[in-house]
């Protein structure tokens, strides 16, 4: 069968993604890109916020209409947290709850009876990941989340915090590697609660993948910033392990991260980033805030612009507050005006630009090992990718040559205005490699 699989969200739903295009490919069915006619389609929804639920039935009515013979399987945390919405979706066939995802593709060969033709299975893993414009591979770690941010509804669609064997994620990085890819993100919900129930950490995995494998990039997804396990900064120490942390900050006054019931008040997260900075060289910290979180007074936005002005973040992710059912921020008393939501996200935004400029400027004129994702859409030229500590660059190279998914070194020519760094390469193509 030809099977077309989207997702909306988080890093994680895009390695369970992943993880189905594998176990779908190994059982003989063909992997098609949007807009190729597929006998079955998988949709990976999200419910982080309301806004987040009416793109993913706003994706489901699209992927009907523009494929109305096509069986459609449901799963992600709107299909968890509302079974009966995506049910009600015309096309729908298919539920498969979150704490069911592991077994996507053998629930939905079951139902529908599909063919299992492992034989067939010939399709090169990483010829999929790279058609959909993919050089890194997003590896999930563990599930689920022990803590309740008062604005968060991840926790009720995720469910108990769940770790993978160790055994099962060095084998699936082995097996990335083989296929030519370069570079794994280990992501998962609650990141840094790896091991929490087994008596492991975070550290120690990274430890483990560093040791019983070989793949060039290491990167860790979002990790909470009371977290990080003793000894965490000398993992940094191997060259593999890519000097760039999202830290969600969330807000810079503690009054208002008490209201979110979050763990880590701004000293610590202060005295984190310096110690960070201090161990490892060109570490790149960037961070979410949510703008107009309920009761936020204009003394406590002021803290939070101060704040983030001190840290010096690389990127700041800006999120303006939408009340989520089922949250308890959603009835907390004093919601912020939608105007005064976005001029104080406008005011962030310039001020995350400025910062993000004074962090691209110390780079100009040093030399990098970037990851180059393929040329530039509408360009001959110019080759995207990203440095160690995941700073844009954009590689002027005026070559026939295909450097895609190669390692180069690029040597920073200046800092464009729109957030990315201008990069040569400073020998010939056939000095390839770091």
């Amino acid at each position: 069968m030809k099977i077309h699989l989207t997702t909306l969200g988080c890093r994680l739903n895009e390695a369970e993604l992943e993880t189905w295009t594998r176990e779908f490919a190994a059982r003989g069915h063909s992997i098609c890109t949007e807009g190729e006619a597929a006998d079955l389609i998988v949709v990976n929804t999200c419910a982080v916020t309301e806004e987040a639920v009416r793109k993913s039935r706003q994706l489901l009515r699209r992927i009907h209409r523009a494929n109305p013979t096509a069986r459609l399987v449901v799963s992600g945390c709107y299909a968890s947290l509302d079974p009966a919405g995506p049910v009600a979706l015309p096309g729908v066939d298919l539920i498969v709850a979150n704490q069911d995802k592991s077994r996507l593709v053998e629930i939905a060969g079951e139902h529908f009876g599909l063919p299992l033709m492992p034989d067939l299975a010939i399709e090169s893993d990483a010829h999929l990941l790279l058609a959909r414009g993919r050089q890194r591979a997003f590896i999930k770690v563990q599930d689920g989340c022990r803590y309740q941010c008062s604005f968060c509804i991840v926790t009720q669609a995720r469910g108990t915090e769940r770790s993978r064997p160790l055994a099962e994620i060095i084998d699936e990085i082995n097996a990335y590697q083989r296929e030519g890819i370069q570079e794994v993100v280990l992501t998962g919900v609650h990141l840094g609660g790896y091991g929490g129930e087994t008596g492991s950490d975070i550290g120690d995995l990274v430890r483990e993948v560093l040791r019983s494998t070989e793949i060039p990039r290491i990167r860790l997804g979002s990790l909470e910033p009371w977290d990080l396990p003793e000894g965490f900064w000398s993992l940094f120490a191997s060259p593999r392990l890519m000097p760039h942390l999202h830290l969600p900050l969330q807000s810079g006054a503690d009054s208002v991260l008490r209201r979110m019931a979050r763990r880590c008040k701004t000293g610590e997260y202060r005295h984190l980033l310096q110690a960070g900075r201090a161990a490892v060289p060109d570490l790149n910290v960037t961070t979410d805030i949510i703008v107009g979180f309920p009761g936020e007074t204009d003394d406590e936005w002021r803290q939070t612009l101060a704040f983030i002005e001190d840290c010096g973040f690389g990127q700041s992710h800006i999120f303006s507050f939408s009340p989520r059912t089922g949250t308890k921020a959603a009835g907390l008393p004093g919601q912020v005006p939608e105007l005064v939501k976005r001029k104080r996200a406008q005011e962030l935004a310039d001020l995350a630009h400025r910062l993000r400029q004074e962090t691209l400027a110390p780079y100009v004129g040093r030399c990098f090992p970037v990851l180059i994702e393929g040329r530039l859409a509408g360009s001959e030229t110019r080759w995207p990718g990203y440095t160690p500590n995941f700073l844009r660059v954009e590689l002027a190279a005026d070559t026939q040559a295909d450097l895609c998914n190669h390692v180069l070194r690029v040597e920073i020519s200046r800092a464009n205005e729109n957030g990315t760094l201008a990069g040569y390469l400073p020998s010939p193509v056939a000095g390839r490699g770091e």
